[in-house]
């Protein structure tokens, strides 16, 4: 199965009649702020190429300057139309930059782009990964150990040290999974750039949902320590 190729149409001007490309917010003839209707993904919404490492300032800077453009407040006096386009283009833009800003969340929405399903924090598989199995295994033990020690009413110093100490392991496979996405974002923007073959691009793409669902994996593990020492 192909990648999903990026979508490319044409809007058409509600005012004029006139079309215009997707990633244009104003009608060329009229100048009028065009509907939201079709369009195409939030990289082409905010003009940035569709690859993981971005220019963090360039990229707040075409938000506010989209945001100027579109705010309400200056199509306050504009017709029906153009005051829900306006709060249309507006919505969508701040979903877009919410989105596209961070990192992780930004591998996510590219892996959805692509056909690789959703990368979401909440998607996490009960499935221990494979790559994780032998510290899961031994996370299962200490946490046994601890609600066995609770129960028997030993002092907290004792059961949340040994909390602490299987966490690092866990910290430690968090920490590599990071690099790694760095690594594989590298890469990705690397064929971007050479115009890499479906092959190419498929393969970093694999790797990078791997990588994600494992670290949402890992999160949760965390999550659930956390609450070992809190409760």
């Amino acid at each position: 199965m192909s990648s999903p190729a990026p979508v490319r149409t044409v809007q058409i001007c509600r005012s004029c009649g006139g079309g215009a490309p997707v990633d244009v917010h104003f009608c060329p003839q009229c100048t009028k702020i065009l509907t939201l209707g079709r369009h195409g993904d939030y990289f082409s919404y905010l003009g940035v190429p569709r690859k993981l490492n971005l220019d963090i300032v360039e990229l707040e800077q075409k938000f506010r300057s989209l945001s100027r453009h579109f705010h309400p407040d200056y199509f306050y006096n504009a017709t029906p139309a153009e005051r829900r386009a306006s709060l249309e283009r507006s919505s969508y833009l701040n979903d877009a930059y919410r989105t596209i800003r961070l990192p992780i969340s930004r591998i996510g929405y590219l892996l959805e782009l692509e056909g690789f399903g959703t990368t979401s924090p909440g998607s996490a598989s009960k499935e221990v990964p494979p790559a994780l199995l032998e510290e899961v295994f031994a996370l299962n033990e200490e946490l046994d150990a601890a609600r066995d020690l609770r129960r028997e009413g030993a002092p907290a110093e004792g059961w949340q040290e040994r909390l602490q100490r299987a966490r690092q392991p866990i910290e430690a496979k968090r920490d590599a999974h990071e690099l790694q996405l760095q690594e594989l974002s590298a890469r990705w923007d690397a064929l971007v750039d050479a115009n890499a073959g479906d092959q190419e691009r498929r393969a970093v793409l694999g790797a990078l949902r791997e990588r994600v669902l494992e670290r949402n994996y890992i999160n949760n593990l965390l999550a659930g320590i956390e609450r070992e020492l809190t409760t």
